[in-house]
């Protein structure tokens, strides 16, 4: 059959699955790999979630909810929005929907036409300009540098828009890189946002796992114009450990959530009612479990920072936020997929290409994995880059 769509065929396979998928395989194989490829904590959902979703399930709760989600879930995100990040939403502006993933989905479909442009900063999560493809839109790669810590220039965002930019994608903290924008950044990408009208797509499912001093900025929360331009969306899968749960939701001007509703009522409908129950309980409920994540990670990037810094020939931007270092690899003058095989066949460490995430002499590492197959698997990598 040829039929495939040319949308669908436009689409890049993820490599980082590919990467998860190959590890795995060498696992089944009874090789012995030392992970540091996963986006996922390795820690199991708390038990009061996980008690909440089994209270539900006993409860009866398994049948159709509202494809925007329960009313006291929808209620409790509003709550947090206007409690945690100073942005005042109405319930009914709120739509949960299966995971930020399907959320970032949903917002740039229903905003996007055929010819339109969408502004993304490189290094970026893989998803996002095969979303905008899928939308019948072009992404309009814009490529960070180190010296900026891998975050886009209020002079970039001008540079490489034009009269077909229709939304601009930020994400703070930031997938693969951890960087986190300041409120200033955010005002000045706003200010110019504002005045060219451009909707701006705010990706904030790391929010909860920021270190030192730094803190989270919701650009929603900045002004009611730029609440009005915003699209905010969250989710449970990485503060709460609950990836395969596959709840997140979108907040937005009304009219946006509405149009959001709309289109998931005739997509997906409702997220999975007993998980809606989770997350109920993940916002309601003691959390004093993010806390203890955030601390047993902000251990593990402070010591992966010292290992990655004592090694020759690479640097890193130290990261603020999420899970991951993004490692320029350049001076071994490697492409990151041909550095990344190398790395797994022959010394055991996954990592995953830096291709995907728009820059091919790069790496990404993650420490959401226990500090022995940490420590090991730096070890081998320091080796690797030794001997290239």
């Amino acid at each position: 059959m040829d039929s495939i769509s040319t949308r669908i065929s436009k689409v890049t396979p993820s490599l980082t699955l590919a990467i998860t998928n190959q590890a795995k395989a060498m696992k089944a194989r009874g090789e012995e790999v030392y992970g540091l490829a996963g986006g996922e904590p390795e820690m199991d959902t708390p038990e009061h979630i996980k008690a909440a979703a089994i209270q539900a399930l006993t409860d009866g709760f398994t049948k159709y909810t509202p494809a925007a989600g329960i009313p006291e879930l929808r209620e409790a995100i509003a709550t947090k929005l206007k409690e945690e990040n100073n942005i005042t939403y109405d319930p009914r502006e709120v739509v949960v929907n299966c995971g930020a993933k399907h959320s970032c989905m949903n917002a740039i479909m229903a905003m996007c036409d055929e010819g339109d442009e969408v502004i993304i900063p490189a290094p970026y999560w893989v998803s996002y300009p095969e979303m905008v493809r899928l939308a019948g839109a072009e992404p309009v790669i814009v490529e960070t540098t180190e010296e900026n810590g891998w975050k886009i220039t209020p002079e970039q965002f001008e540079e490489h828009m034009t009269g077909r930019t229709k939304m601009i994608i930020l994400n703070s903290p930031g997938n693969p890189t951890g960087a986190v924008y300041t409120e200033e950044e955010l005002r000045a990408i706003g200010d110019i946002a504002l005045y060219e009208d451009i909707v701006i797509l705010s990706d904030e499912i790391y929010e909860k796992l920021i270190y030192g001093e730094t803190k989270h900025v919701s650009i929603a929360s900045l002004s009611k114009d730029l609440f009005n331009l915003t699209i905010t969306i969250g989710g449970f899968s990485k503060a709460y450990s609950m990836t395969g749960w596959r709840i997140g939701y979108i907040a937005a001007p009304k009219p946006i959530a509405e149009a959001i509703s709309k289109m998931q009522g005739h997509t997906t409908s409702n997220a999975t009612s007993f998980a809606q129950y989770g997350a109920l309980a993940a916002l309601t409920e003691e959390s004093s479990f993010i806390e203890d994540l955030r601390s047993e990670y902000d251990m593990r990037r402070q010591f992966m920072l010292a290992r990655l810094q004592a090694i020759p020939n690479i640097s890193v931007v130290e990261p603020e936020g999420a899970f991951y270092f993004f490692v320029n690899m350049k001076q071994l003058g490697i492409k990151s997929v041909n550095l990344c095989d190398k790395l797994l066949t022959r010394y055991k460490v996954a990592a995953v290409p830096g291709i995907a995430f728009g820059n091919d002499y790069a790496i990404r590492l993650s420490y959401c994995t226990t500090l022995d197959v940490l420590n090991e698997g730096l070890t081998r990598f320091e080796e690797f880059c030794r001997s290239h």
